[in-house]
């Protein structure tokens, strides 16, 4: 499993039922809310033989009210 983070802002108003959104796919292991240009950030393990992009877009990328995600993709963990 790959170690992914995603970022996620909402439109205004809205942080609560993106995050509940979220939480209710069961796709991600940690969701917290944050300050600062995102509203969300997620961990998310991705299979190693799924590809990064297409697995995000199709499990969370077409959930109302995201306005814009950054994706992080991580190497190793210490």
């Amino acid at each position: 499993m790959r170690a992914v983070f995603v970022q996620f802002r909402c439109d205004p108003g809205t942080t609560y039922q993106v995050a509940e959104a979220i939480y209710d796919r069961e796709v991600v292991s940690e969701l917290y809310s944050t300050s600062g240009d995102f509203d969300l950030i997620a961990k998310v393990y991705i299979p190693e033989d799924q590809d990064v992009g297409r697995f995000l877009s199709d499990r969370l990328f077409d959930i109302p009210h995201i306005s814009r995600t950054l994706t992080t993709m991580t190497f190793r963990a210490f």
